[in-house]
């Protein structure tokens, strides 16, 4: 499909660009995906229970091993790469709508995009939750509490299950966080889909609400995905290397430099 020189020039025109990321673009600052050939789920189809809500509630001995997985998780020393500071440079020229996130770690805030202009639909590994009186916490301060002895730390307020600060599967996106997302896919000329496999509802259906309004609608992917056949292109190519290109010339008066695509 349409190659990145191309795109580049949609994207140098637009007014409102939207970005909806997914595990894909943090790849290169060493976070394993979920469905990529190496994913998560890939080689473990197991641990999907421990990102399931029932199973996480039944079952401590679940729960030992999320705070344990949690403990050691890739974000607490993963920096952002070349492709999250692409869309920082996006944010600085003005052109950037809004940035929905499906990850959690953090590394937009951390290449310096605007807290405001950052919707976390599936929330933040930063934050622990309540699941009985809905209090949230800083995850450090209960990763303390695990590093000390507690495997399975229960709410100090009311002693409830806690949990991290994202959204499992069974649990309901937050809504006024989904509204938000769905009015930044609504309000684009751009919609830029990039390293998600557009697999989950029902994030990927702000595909269809950007389509609906006109935007051009664009996959930086590796893998196939279930909207393909609805974008206007396609782009398969190492993300770190071809987001900077991507945006590279958003405020030049100069044409993009040609690329194979």
């Amino acid at each position: 499909m349409r190659d990145v020189q191309t795109v580049a020039a949609w994207i140098a025109a637009a007014n409102k660009v939207t970005v909806l990321t997914g595990a894909g673009i943090s790849t290169d600052s060493g976070i394993p995906d979920f469905r990529g050939p190496n994913g998560l789920w890939t080689r473990n189809p197991g641990s999907q229970r421990l990102f399931t809500l029932r199973d996480y509630l039944d079952d401590p001995d679940i729960r030992r091993e999320a705070w344990r997985i949690r403990r050691e998780h890739a974000a607490w020393t993963a920096r952002p790469n070349a492709a999250h500071y692409a869309l920082v440079e996006l944010e600085n020229v003005g052109k950037l709508r809004a940035i929905v996130t499906q990850n959690i770690d953090g590394l937009h805030q951390l290449a310096g995009n605007s807290e405001d202009l950052i919707i976390e639909v599936h929330g933040s590994l930063y934050e622990v939750e309540c699941l009985s009186c809905h209090a949230r916490t800083a995850m450090s301060d209960t990763l303390e509490r695990v590093a000390a002895g507690e495997e399975d730390p229960a709410c100090l307020r009311c002693g409830g299950v806690l949990k991290a600060g994202t959204i499992s599967f069974g649990q309901p996106l937050v809504p006024a966080v989904f509204e938000a997302a769905r009015r930044a896919a609504a309000d684009c000329d751009v919609f830029l889909a990039v390293g998600t496999s557009l697999a989950v509802q029902p994030v990927a259906g702000l595909v269809d609400v950007a389509v609906r309004r006109g935007a051009k609608f664009v996959i930086v992917n590796a893998d196939r995905t279930p909207y393909d056949g609805k974008a206007d292109a396609r782009i398969v190519e190492r993300i770190g290397e071809v987001l900077p290109r991507l945006v590279g010339n958003v405020n030049s008066s100069e044409p993009p430099a040609a690329s194979a695509g």
